[in-house]
């Protein structure tokens, strides 16, 4: 039987010995404390070097000189104590024929394994994330690797080590600041300033415990841990990611009394007891009979990585339950003058002539601003998202007003905020997504995935309109079946045209497909008979006579504002579904049939509680575009994924598919003039049965 022995200058109250099995080896492992005597330790080493298979070395660095400000006062000195130390245990590793280690080669080997395989695992775990170090240094390889995920890094350095009011926000900052030649040094205070400015402690303090709580995870160094954070309430750590190493119990519920949401161990539990990192990687020499210097990253990172060591960070969920919180942006704007009018600052100009008109078109040049934080989005699958509501100032009469470029100008803006805020993906809502090329643009050029959220957009169309047909209670339907009767696309061998008539073919017996070229309608029709093949299909360019025998009629056309449909020759009680950016059917035309129900969108009601200021929907309830921005979240697929004109069927059914598993509902549906109640479907419903037994009566006569 092996023995490895963890000689501690840590406290003898830790102590421990028992018997374990590592790579097909028995193993006797011990951890002897020494309190902080340090000769006691050399003695020991010596003492039971020809009995020891590998020694570790623990509790190497000097507890802090001051406890009395434990955010602040971690001495400067334990660089150079770290320096001296490595001196003194290179001599001490001269004296011995057993291997020593501190555990400094797994710890920084940890450091990068533990974030590459959880920025995998877990797609996109640290993208754009706001991860605050409490001392870079001590993690230089763990930050040189999370740069390559998030731009949003801060130093603690600069304040905790040398009393500076100022932080390092960049890893290459974090470089020159390691090699003593970053400008941010010349801000030394001298000591007698350090020694009398307690006002200059105390700002220092604030400005460490405000960076703690605008960032979403704070990697906290495994030495003098609670000197770092012993200090910290909920306040700092509620709701937060921690990285750190050896996440003993009482660590553990330290940080669960806080709020922590999640704790990343770099280091995880290789025994069925938490050990520290020097016992480990004493376990790891032993067991392949190598000295420290012939352990190389490769095969080190090979033992982490494989399935029979189980050397993997370790996720602790201080709740009990697993907690992955994904996070988006969503750009909206005021969609016309009368939303300026409800605002405070612009009511009391209201009857100035003109003054409304000047407020329109000054906020269309201010930059992006946040309107509101989502909170409480939780799916049932288990993962949570939050995010933010930016808003670009331009109505749709100043965007089209101005070239494509002014409005790309601003959504590149909103696009950066979004990525300083830590999202991960962002969804253009409203006017933005239709302006110049769909998207297309601004997903080249921002930083950032980007979805229109169209394909949800048009899922949500045909989910509301098949509800719109049930509540009506015009038209047959058995549970399971197909419904009995007539629907009509216009404009189905365009991008979302097409798609709907694929919808429709898997609900309806009969589909008549409406375009100008019967070609494409003709190949449209052999492509649908191939995925729906028991389904009627009509080509037709000319749908007029058609329209009085349509229960259910989709318009996704590109005509601009051109004239689609003759509403007035519709059947009474006809479902029309307006799908077409800009619609296709004006206020005016609806306004014709009040016995047709015409649909504009369905609203999508979130998983979970959520929380967000009034977006002119009931609470809980979004858009669907929003609604796909926020399932893309909640699933992890940062990625683009609607742009441009084109709206894929495969999207369509994916995102469709993806609103279930995250618990997405239909929630409500809208039509010009808002959301329709139960009594106006009632009221619609009753005409429409009014209008057709006239026109019963009428045929009679």
């Amino acid at each position: 039987m092996k023995q490895v022995i963890s000689i501690s200058l840590g406290s003898s109250n830790n102590d421990y010995e028992f018997q374990t099995t590592f790579l097909g080896q028995k193993f006797k492992i011990k951890r002897i404390g020494t309190n902080g005597d340090y000769d006691k330790a050399v003695d020991l080493l010596v003492q039971l070097d020809a009995e020891t298979d590998a020694f570790g070395l623990g509790s190497v660095k000097l507890p802090s000189p001051n406890k009395n400000n434990r955010l602040i006062n971690i001495a400067s000195s334990i660089l150079d104590y770290v320096r001296d130390d490595s001196v003194k245990i290179a001599k001490l590793r001269s004296r011995l024929q057993t291997p020593v280690t501190t555990g400094d080669h797994l710890i920084n080997v940890a450091y990068e394994w533990a974030i590459r395989s959880l920025q995998f695992e877990h797609t996109g775990y640290f993208n754009n994330a706001r991860v605050l170090f409490l001392s870079g240094m001590t993690h230089y390889r763990m930050a040189g690797v999370m740069a390559e995920y998030t731009e949003n890094l801060t130093f603690a350095d600069p304040v905790i080590e040398n009393g500076i009011s100022k932080f390092i926000h960049s890893f290459k900052d974090l470089e020159l600041y390691a090699k003593g030649a970053h400008d941010i040094l010349k801000w030394v205070p001298s000591k007698r300033l350090t020694s009398s400015a307690i006002p200059l402690k105390k700002w220092n303090t604030h400005i460490l415990r405000k960076a703690m709580q605008k960032a979403q995870i704070i990697v906290v160094p495994y030495h003098n841990f609670y000197d770092y954070v012993g200090d910290c309430t909920p306040e700092e750590l509620g709701g937060k990611t921690i990285i750190t190493t050896t996440a003993y119990d009482d660590r553990i519920e330290f940080l669960k009394n806080q709020g922590v949401d999640v704790i990343i161990d770099t280091t995880p539990k290789l025994l069925k007891r938490v050990v520290g990192v020097n016992v480990q990687e004493a376990l790891v020499i032993a067991a392949l009979g190598k000295n420290q210097h012939q352990i190389t990253d490769e095969e080190m990172l090979e033992l982490m990585s494989s399935t029979q060591t189980g050397l993997r960070p370790r996720l602790v969920y201080p709740s009990g339950e697993p907690k992955q919180i994904t996070r988006f942006a969503f750009v909206i704007h005021p969609l016309s003058q009368e939303q300026f009018k409800l605002e405070k600052t612009v009511k009391p100009f209201i009857n100035i002539p003109g003054a409304v008109d000047a407020v329109e078109k000054v906020v269309a040049y201010a930059p992006p601003w946040v309107y509101s934080k989502v909170t409480g989005i939780k799916s049932p699958a288990g993962v949570e998202t939050e995010g933010w509501l930016i808003t670009v100032g331009g109505t749709p009469k100043q965007m089209m007003s101005h070239s494509p470029e002014f409005t790309y100008k601003r959504l590149l803006m909103a696009a950066r905020m979004a990525k300083r805020l830590g999202a991960q993906i962002m969804g253009l809502g409203a006017f933005t997504k239709v302006v110049g090329d769909a998207g297309v643009t601004v997903a080249k050029k921002a930083a950032i995935p980007i979805t229109t959220g169209n394909s949800y957009s048009a899922s949500g169309a045909l989910w509301a309109a098949a509800d719109a047909v049930r509540r009506m209670g015009l038209i047959e339907i058995d549970d399971g079946k197909k419904i009995k009767g007539k629907t009509m696309v216009f404009g189905a061998t365009g991008a979302i045209g097409s798609v709907c008539c694929r919808l429709l073919a898997m609900a309806f017996d009969e589909v008549y497909l409406c375009g100008r070229n019967i070609v494409k309608l003709m190949a449209l029709k052999e492509s649908i008979l191939k995925e729906t093949p028991k389904v009627k299909l009509h080509t037709i360019v000319n749908p007029d006579k058609y329209l009085e025998d349509m229960d259910v009629i989709v318009t996704a056309t590109s005509g601009m504002g051109k004239k689609i449909l003759d509403i007035t020759k519709v059947k009474p009680g006809c479902v029309i579904t307006d799908v077409a950016r800009p619609l296709d059917l004006s206020p005016q035309e609806v306004a014709k049939r009040p016995d047709v129900l015409v649909i504009e969108s369905g609203e999508i009601l979130l998983p979970g509680d959520p929380k967000m200021k009034d977006i002119g929907l009931p609470p809980k309830v979004v858009y669907a575009c929003l609604a796909e921005t926020i399932v893309l979240a909640l699933d992890r697929r940062f990625e683009v994924f609607t742009i441009g004109r084109d709206i894929e069927w495969e999207k369509v059914k994916s995102i469709y598919k993806m609103g279930l598993k995250h618990g997405m509902k239909l929630a409500a549906i809208s039509g010009v003039n808002g959301v329709f109640t139960d009594e106006d479907i009632e009221k619609v419903r009753d005409l429409a049965i009014e209008a057709r037994e006239k026109n019963k009566t009428a045929k009679k006569k």
